[in-house]
């Protein structure tokens, strides 16, 4: 990828907006071009954390595997997101597995380049640190979500965030822009793929949702919210 556009194309994200040219081209020296096909790891849980990453395009998912085995959805990586930053957590190995759900292109630095960027550009260091406090305020978050709230309300809460997060304006509704599935949404909630089915199903009825393979549409965003809230909705099911 050429430098000139690679510059252009990082000096729109958040993270490096207030950076001057020649900041963004030492940046970019030591930077790595990352090409993730659909399905390729760009880092195993308990790896050595020997990279960070700007995610240009596409699509990555956060899972991690429990003690017990089980594998969880923590999140969805979208463009302009930075990832894999275990050293800003002062840890040395991934916490998680980060995995494309489409083909992604990223940019991955040098762990040991960190603390340089931090340093030299305060305004990246304060997105850095919002960013882990968003992340440790979802944690918790969904710690709540998954000790105090029913399956539907949690369904109802996860695939809301993927439309704030990732939604497009289609004439069915608000897409979730990237392949995601039943199974996906059972892991991020911490249920089972029959009662997210199942659910899916008879959101379709009322007509709150439609879904296919790989993809989720928001018909009745409204009607969702409410679920969310833990309120009734106001269209009964059939």
């Amino acid at each position: 990828m050429p430098q000139e556009l690679s510059r252009a194309l990082i000096k729109n994200l958040d993270f490096f907006k207030a950076m001057p040219d020649a900041a963004l081209d030492a940046a970019l020296k030591s930077a790595q071009v990352c090409r993730l096909a659909d399905g390729d790891v760009a880092f195993h849980q308990g790896e050595a954390a020997t990279q960070f990453f700007v995610l240009l395009h596409g699509h990555l998912k956060v899972v991690q595997i429990t003690p017990e085995g089980e594998q969880v959805v923590v999140r969805y990586v979208n463009p302009g997101d930075v990832f894999g930053i275990a050293r800003a957590m002062q840890r040395s190995h991934y916490p998680a597995s980060t995995v494309a759900v489409q083909e992604s292109i990223a940019l991955a630095w040098p762990s040991s380049e960190w603390d340089q960027f931090i340093s030299g550009n305060p305004l990246f260091a304060v997105n850095a640190l919002q960013t882990v406090g968003q992340r440790l305020q979802d944690a918790h978050s969904r710690i709540r979500e998954l000790s105090t709230e029913e399956v539907e309300q949690r369904v109802a809460r996860a695939i809301l965030r993927l439309t704030d997060e990732s939604g497009e304006k289609t004439d069915e509704g608000i897409l979730i822009n990237f392949p995601i599935t039943r199974q996906d949404i059972a892991e991020m909630t911490g249920t089972t793929l029959h009662t997210v089915s199942r659910l899916l199903s008879a959101w379709k009825e009322r007509g709150l949702v439609n879904s296919g393979r790989k993809r989720i549409v928001v018909s009745d965003l409204n009607e969702l919210i409410r679920l969310a809230e833990g309120a009734p909705t106001t269209k009964a099911a059939n």
